[in-house]
């Protein structure tokens, strides 16, 4: 579980808790069914029509497992691993071992090309970076229709403010109206505090964090990709961890004389 992830959404719910209860003691002037109907049903319909509705269940499953309970990349244990097999395959040993105990499927799966050898390493080296670039962009266009959801909560939320400015306009005409009028303007703008809630506080922060994991799993998957050029050719890991070093900023990057004990 991304810890980090879950916490971040529990503080900008206790910053949105702590908000609303200093402003009132009464948090029961907040919730509003019907509100909250015409929001979050507005969405997921809104939602479904433009992405059709079999897909509702594959966004939220990408929220769970890129988002809840993916991890945070390091890098430089990639590339230790990466020097482990270097190492491995450079004095011409098998890579079946090193396939069984890798957990990234990225990098399991260039082990598997290499060590079938079914095509030549130009060959591979291209279909490892279109493999990258494709996933980069599978990845980012998933956030992208995430982020887009973003536009619905606000929309239906004005939606619903405009119902109930109907609905009160339609009663001005009765004997009470006045005493009615602010408890009915406070109902009617509570649809754009849902909408603004569930857009900046879920739906929007939640596309941007696929967007970030997208770009460090390309980041990741180019490292790989450049890590196996050299592997093929036997490359003494050193030299491999240091020219995957120039991917990383100095602060990210691996000091493979801690690695080797130096």
């Amino acid at each position: 579980m991304n810890i980090y992830s879950v916490l971040a959404f529990l503080m900008s719910f206790g910053v949105l808790f702590i908000g609303l209860r200093l402003s009132t003691d009464d948090l029961g002037m907040f919730l509003d069914l019907p509100s909250i109907f015409i929001v979050v049903g507005g969405t997921v319909a809104a939602t479904a029509v433009s992405f059709q509705l079999d897909r509702l269940w594959f966004l939220t499953k990408i929220f769970f497992q890129r988002v809840i309970m993916g991890k945070k990349i390091d890098y430089r244990s990639v590339i230790i691993e990466m020097m482990k097999i270097s190492d491995i395959y450079s004095k011409g040993e098998s890579l079946e071992n090193c396939i069984s105990k890798t957990q990234d499927p990225f990098l399991k799966d260039a082990l598997m090309l290499v060590h079938d050898d079914i095509m030549s390493e130009e060959e591979l080296f291209i279909l490892l970076e279109d493999r990258a670039n494709n996933l980069y962009y599978s990845y980012s266009e998933e956030a992208n229709k995430i982020k887009a959801v973003a536009k619905y909560p606000p929309a239906f939320g004005m939606i619903g403010t405009t119902i109930g400015m109907i609905v009160l306009l339609g009663n001005l005409g009765g004997s009470d109206a006045l005493k009615k009028m602010g408890p009915a303007m406070a109902v009617c703008l509570i649809t754009t505090l849902y909408g603004c809630i569930i857009a900046n506080m879920a739906v929007m922060p939640i596309g941007e964090n696929l967007i970030d994991s997208s770009k460090e799993i390309y980041l990741k998957n180019k490292i790989i990709c450049e890590g196996m050029k050299l592997l093929v050719k036997k490359t003494n890991p050193v030299v491999l961890a240091e020219k995957l070093n120039t991917y990383l900023i100095p602060s990210q990057r691996l000091d493979w004389k801690k690695v080797l004990g130096k």
